[in-house]
């Protein structure tokens, strides 16, 4: 069984309301990090810039405007599968992006197959990692200080 799951396409980078272009993303979701999706953005010039945020949230999206402090996502027509608008800030800076419903809930269909919605507790060792990572930060913390 696959324990990770990749797709890529096309989404508009909501320039201003006049002005737009298509971009490359990378969508991404490993069964060992079952509660979040990575959206890597390929904007002309830069470096790719990496998002990651809750699966849960890209799906409740697509219904309903959803989302709270840097990452919202939501219908561009509510009620209606069809195009989805994500807004991601930080600080004062925004970008908007506009992609497709259909290739995100192809997306989320494939990430359900390997650890399903809801069960993300009980996918892999997630326990474990997390005592591993909050062990790590503090040893870190202890050397530092």
């Amino acid at each position: 069984m696959r324990d990770t799951i990749q797709a890529e396409l096309m989404m508009s980078f909501l320039v201003s309301e006049e002005l737009s272009f298509r971009i490359p993303v990378e969508l991404e979701y490993e069964q060992a990090d079952p509660f979040a999706v990575r959206f890597t953005f390929h904007l002309p010039g830069d470096a790719p810039v990496t998002w990651a945020f809750a699966r849960d949230l890209l799906l409740d999206g697509l219904s309903a405007p959803t989302g709270d402090g840097d990452v919202h996502i939501a219908p561009v027509t509510p009620g209606v599968l069809s195009d989805v608008f994500i807004r991601l800030q930080v600080g004062e800076d925004r970008a908007t992006f506009r992609a497709g419903a259909a290739p995100l809930v192809a997306f989320l269909d494939r990430t359900d197959r390997i650890v399903p919605m809801g069960q993300e507790q009980s996918a892999g060792d997630f326990d474990d990692r997390l005592a591993e990572t909050l062990d790590r930060i503090l040893s870190q913390a202890r050397n530092a200080g």
